[in-house]
C-alpha cells in the first residue's frame, strides 16, 4: 500500500513541477548526500539552483523520500546521486522519474579499483568520498556534467573545478602528514560501521568497523565480543562513534572492553556518511576529512 500511495505521489509531483524547471532561468540541481551537495555546490556555484536532499547526521543507508524530497526531485532538471546502492532506498522513486536526467558519482570511477565486498548489494563499497583521489576524480566528472548540460557557463565550470581540485590535492598533502606523526602500529580505526575502508587504504590504516558496510545490518553480542578480544589484543587505545550512526554499539563495544581490564576510551564523534552543520568547517567535506584525521589521530597519539 505504501509503494502505491509513493508511486501516486511521484506521479502528481511530476504533473504539477513540470514547468517548473529553470528556476530564474537556471537548471534545477537535487543532490541525495551531503559530501555530493557540496561538491557540486562548488562546481556549480551561483550558476545553478541546488537543493539537497540529506542534511547533517542523516543515514543514506536507510533514509526514505517523504513527500516533499519527491516534489523536489520531480521539479529538478539533474540529479547528483553516490549510486553503488548507498542510497537504497531512493533508487525505486529514481526508476520512476524516467524523464529526468540522474547521474550517479559512482560512475566516475572505474569499478577494477574499488573495494570488492559480498555483503553489499552492488558488490562494492560505496563509502567512495574517503578516498581523495577519487573525490578528484568527482570533482573532473561533475564538472564535465555541469559543463554539458548548461554550455554558456562552461568555462566557469572548468575554473571552478580546477580550484576545487587544487584544494583536494593540498588536502591530501595536510593530512598525510598529521597522519605520519602516528606510529604505523597504532593506525587502527575501530569505528561503528564499515564506512572507513578507502580512507584506511589511502592512509595505510587497519579498519575494523563494529556494523557492516550497510548500517543496516545490526551488530550482535557475538560482533562486541569478538572486536573487544581485537582490542585488547592489539592494545587499541580509542574507539570512535559516528555522527549518523546511534553511539549504543560503541559504548557497549567500550563497555566490553573495560570490562576485561582493558581502558580503551571514545576518542570523539567521526563524520562518515554526512557532513557537519551547514555553515560550520565540518560542514564542507575539505573541513570534515581534516576534523575526522585530527580527531583520530590524537586520539590513537
Amino acid at each position: 500500500m505504501k509503494k502505491i500511495i509513493l508511486i501516486f505521489t511521484i506521479a502528481i509531483a511530476i504533473f504539477s513541477c513540470k514547468n517548473e524547471k529553470q528556476t530564474n532561468g537556471k537548471l534545477n540541481i537535487v543532490t541525495t548526500t551531503s559530501m555530493i551537495t557540496d561538491l557540486v555546490k562548488n562546481i556549480g556555484s551561483e550558476h545553478i539552483n541546488l537543493q539537497g536532499l540529506m542534511g547533517s547526521g542523516v543515514d543514506p543507508h536507510l533514509y526514505k523520500a517523504s513527500e516533499g524530497d519527491v516534489t523536489k526531485l520531480s521539479s529538478a532538471d539533474i540529479i547528483f546521486y553516490n549510486g553503488l546502492h548507498l542510497e537504497g532506498k531512493l533508487v525505486e522513486v529514481f526508476e520512476k522519474m524516467k524523464n529526468i536526467k540522474t547521474i550517479a558519482i559512482g560512475d566516475a570511477l572505474d569499478k577494477n579499483t574499488l573495494i570488492g565486498s559480498d555483503y553489499f548489494a552492488s558488490n562494492y563499497d560505496p563509502h567512495i568520498w574517503f578516498n581523495i583521489d577519487y573525490w578528484m576524480q568527482a570533482t573532473q566528472f561533475v564538472t564535465k556534467k555541469l559543463s554539458e548540460a548548461i554550455p554558456e557557463h562552461k568555462a566557469v565550470f572548468e575554473a571552478n573545478g580546477a580550484a576545487y581540485t587544487k584544494q583536494l590535492e593540498s588536502l591530501k598533502t595536510k593530512l598525510t602528514a598529521t597522519i605520519e606523526t602516528l606510529p604505523k602500529e597504532q593506525r587502527i580505526l575501530v569505528t561503528a560501521h564499515d564506512a572507513f575502508n578507502y580512507f584506511g587504504k589511502a592512509f595505510n590504516f587497519e579498519v575494523v568497523g563494529l556494523q557492516g558496510l550497510s548500517t543496516a545490518t545490526e551488530a550482535g553480542v557475538q560482533d562486541v565480543q569478538k572486536l573487544s578480544a581485537f582490542i585488547i589484543e592489539k592494545k587499541v587505545k580509542a574507539i570512535f562513534i559516528e555522527s549518523s550512526v546511534p553511539k549504543r554499539t560503541i559504548e557497549a563495544l567500550q563497555a566490553a572492553v573495560n570490562s576485561k581490564g582493558h581502558n580503551v576510551i571514545i576518542g570523539g564523534s567521526l563524520y562518515s556518511d554526512a557532513l557537519g552543520n551547514a555553515g560550520t568547517i565540518e560542514g564542507t567535506y575539505i573541513g570534515m576529512f581534516e576534523y575526522n584525521v585530527n580527531t583520530i589521530v590524537n586520539a590513537l597519539k
